[in-house]
């Protein structure tokens, strides 16, 4: 396909129209995608909502932190998770010399 025939409007009303044409495929692929995921699920006895968590079939993510993996003893509510960056807490208080394994939550 040659574009260099469109002037800047025709093309940018191009891309819209591109834009929408995938957004409307995506979906309807997605609707196709549930249903066969439903028949094979129903071929096996079970229901979409047994093999897949709701909010993975839904499309969402889960918004959970993570579990508490370390505590402030002297403040319990400051906490990590033990994933991305150090929090001000910890590193204040591995600069005081004090190691992680102190704040260890308790199970």
């Amino acid at each position: 396909m040659d574009l260099s025939r469109y002037n800047s409007s025709e093309l940018q009303q191009l891309k819209k129209d591109i834009d929408k044409e995938l957004d409307q495929r995506r979906k309807h692929e997605a609707k196709q995608a549930q249903q066969e995921l439903r028949e094979v699920a129903e071929k096996y006895g079970f229901s979409l909502s047994e093999l897949v968590p709701s909010s993975a079939a839904k499309g969402t993510r889960s918004t959970s932190k993570g579990t508490v993996r370390f505590r402030h003893p002297e403040d319990p509510s400051k906490t990590w998770s033990g994933r991305g960056r150090k929090p001000v807490w910890v590193k204040e208080w591995e600069a005081a010399g004090r190691s992680l394994e102190e704040a260890k939550a308790s199970s």
